[in-house]
């Protein structure tokens, strides 16, 4: 455990310079006293580490020092060659970025460690579409991400659901969800999310803007996918579904539903199951349940049963049949 902690020291100090005893216990959950144990250790094995006294004190490394990753444990190793998605790292343009790094990277390490990093790429790969979906590869996809990283303030046409709109956007952020490029940005003020493929046309500026320190891609992100799943899921119904109308239900229906659903037996038929569970508007419930066949019964709301009863009877008018 010991030299997996001085491989984390040298490694944090590698990477951000300056760091205080206190952090280095933190991250390696340890005391102090045995941070300044292992700083004397790494000391006494050559490594040149030296400290800084004062308020702003800490311990860095020796300018132009570098660690060679051969503290790496197997599964470390092979978890890095595991991350990524190399078709989203060549949509952005830096798959020969990527590869040249797993590179330089297979270079440094063991030669038992390079079979057990070559061995997880053979037999592990990441395909981020869904089943039947096809990944977005979005003209102004490669210039959004520079200008993310570049703070550049961009304008574009983009076209929503609604209509098309200007818009002058700073740019925070690119996520990939599901095969499907967005764009966060904020615009007069408010964060907000732009589906990359929708941008009709796109002019990155000159002109820079000040990032927010406190801004969290990932936490915003999260926060955001909740707060769109709630709102396309305002309504609540009920169903009798048998026992493989259930499992049909628990397959198509999202995560946010299927953490939401609750399920008893029904007390009428010991072969069926009542559910309860968030649902969208009218038309789009319809569809979503239509999809259950005869293996599901709407029971409320009444509305929404109306509903299913009319499209029914329409279906049935199209072959020549009516509903009883």
């Amino acid at each position: 455990m010991r030299a997996v902690r001085l491989i984390n020291i040298l490694t944090t100090l590698q990477a951000k310079g300056l760091v205080t005893a206190e952090a280095l216990a933190a991250e390696n959950c340890v005391s102090v006293r045995t941070i300044y144990r292992d700083i004397d250790a790494l000391s006494l094995s050559g490594v040149p580490v030296y400290s800084e006294r004062g308020s702003e004190g800490g311990y860095r490394l020796l300018d132009g020092y570098r660690v060679r990753l051969n503290g790496l444990s197997p599964g470390e190793a092979e978890a890095m060659f595991l991350s990524g998605v190399p078709g989203a790292a060549a949509d952005l343009g830096l798959g020969s970025l990527m590869a040249g790094a797993q590179k330089k990277l297979t270079a440094a390490l063991p030669e038992d460690l390079r079979q057990s990093a070559a061995r997880m790429q053979g037999r592990f790969h990441l395909d981020a579409p869904t089943w039947f979906g096809e990944s977005e590869r979005p003209t102004h996809l490669q210039a959004i991400a520079d200008a993310v990283w570049n703070c550049r303030l961009v304008r574009m046409r983009y076209r929503s659901w609604k209509a098309e709109k200007n818009r002058e956007a700073e740019p925070l952020g690119v996520v990939l969800k599901g095969g499907a490029w967005y764009m966060v940005a904020r615009v007069d003020g408010d964060v907000r999310t732009y589906r990359i493929a929708r941008i009709l046309d796109l002019l990155v500026t000159e002109e820079r803007f000040e990032r927010p320190e406190d801004f969290d891609l990932a936490g915003y992100w999260t926060e955001n996918t909740l707060r769109l799943e709630a709102e396309l899921h305002p309504n609540t119904a009920t169903l009798r579904v048998s026992k493989w109308g259930l499992r049909l239900l628990e397959h198509i229906s999202p995560s946010y539903v299927r953490a939401r659903m609750e399920t008893e037996k029904d007390e009428r038929d010991e072969d069926r199951w009542i559910v309860t569970l968030p649902c969208g508007q009218v038309q789009h419930a319809i569809s979503e349940f239509l999809r259950l066949g005869t293996e599901a019964e709407v029971l409320a709301p009444d509305t929404l049963r109306d509903a299913m009863r009319e499209t029914l009877e329409r279906l049935a008018g199209f072959y020549g049949r009516s509903v009883s």
